[in-house]
């Protein structure tokens, strides 16, 4: 029997079992006794049966997909993102449907609107913003989206982040302590709430100690504009004594400007720190200190508010905001004090 001519109810048939014990069988979240899968399971494969997902979507009004956009996968944290992200929605019965979308989110709208064609049951935005008026659109189609990583004013968006302030202000604390007097900021891309706000907690972090910013470049969240913007922080005598950077992958830049184009000692000459801890910052190379995001977490998180927007309806934004820890590496060390300071 061909393969495109086989129904559940010739696997029902085989098996000796209902109809509707095969759509059990083959629906997620769904079940059957142990002796009745092994029947439905021998008969499909015997016949070569599989269920067609796209026409059991338009019975159900389901198409178990979930949309995820993603903004950059050339930071070591994002491909871990959406393989976690990816096996727990699978877990819960879901396939991914991953899009890649530029850093400034400019394309976010028109990506989302292809998603939408998909009859998708969800959206998860990773690092990623929309429009408010696409945000309303997906909203009255019953779309729940969840932000992954970022945060929006639109109280019709639920996200998932890690305290990014309070991990800004833990490294402006860290630094003081250390005796560092003459901090500077590489920031990430300025329209991206994750650089406003670790920004902000480093800067109050300095304010509670009675320094201000000493320096301050934009890297874009970009390898090679964070080598550009340390190049010009650094390359005169009047340099800051310590810097945070806004995202790990742009400090590994940061520290390969600083050793090998600046000659610069890490941490004897200036401290380095990012946020995000990712493998490569627990290598001997960069022995990175950072605050860690705890992606287990946020990739709960995260699920559990889209499957809970998704079986119940969207109500009230959910907003979740997670501690991250201070991991403290070799890249940075009590500053030595200077003929000056002595």
């Amino acid at each position: 029997m061909a393969n495109d001519k086989v129904t559940s109810n010739d696997v029902a048939r085989l098996a000796g079992v209902s109809q509707s014990a095969v759509s059990r069988y083959f629906t997620p979240g769904t079940s059957v006794s142990k002796k009745t899968a092994e029947k439905i399971r021998a008969a499909a494969e015997e016949l070569g049966y599989r269920p067609n997902v796209l026409a059991r979507s338009l019975i159900t009004g389901r198409s178990r997909i979930i949309g995820l956009v993603v903004a950059y996968l050339e930071n070591y944290f994002y491909p871990e993102v959406v393989e976690r992200l990816s096996k727990a929605l699978q877990d819960q019965g879901y396939h991914v449907l991953v899009f890649i979308s530029s850093i400034a989110s400019e394309n976010v709208d028109q990506i989302t609107q292809e998603i939408l064609d998909y009859q998708v049951d969800g959206i998860v935005l990773a690092s990623a913003n929309m429009s408010s008026e696409l945000a309303a659109r997906c909203h009255a189609s019953g779309v729940p989206i969840v932000l992954f990583n970022r945060l929006q004013d639109d109280v019709r968006l639920s996200a998932v982040t890690s305290d990014n302030r309070g991990g800004g202000r833990a490294l402006a604390d860290l630094l003081v302590s250390l005796g560092h007097t003459r901090c500077g900021y590489i920031a990430g891309f300025e329209g991206a709430s994750t650089q406003r706000d670790r920004e902000q907690g480093f800067c109050e972090g300095l304010e509670a100690a009675g320094l201000t910013l000493f320096a301050r470049g934009v890297g874009n969240f970009r390898y090679d504009e964070a080598q550009a913007a340390a190049r010009r922080m650094f390359a005169g005598p009047d340099r800051p004594d310590a810097v945070f950077v806004c995202n790990d992958h742009m400090a590994f830049a940061v520290m390969d400007v600083l050793r090998f184009e600046l000659g610069l000692n890490i941490p004897a000459d200036v401290s380095v720190v990012g946020f995000d801890d990712v493998p490569p910052a627990r290598w001997p190379a960069y022995n990175l200190t950072t605050i860690r995001q705890n992606v287990d977490d946020m990739v709960a998180e995260t699920v559990a508010t889209l499957m809970q927007s998704i079986k119940e309806g969207e109500g009230a934004a959910r907003r979740v905001i997670l501690d991250g820890t201070l991991v403290q590496r070799g890249s940075t060390a009590q500053k030595t004090p200077t003929e000056e300071t002595r």
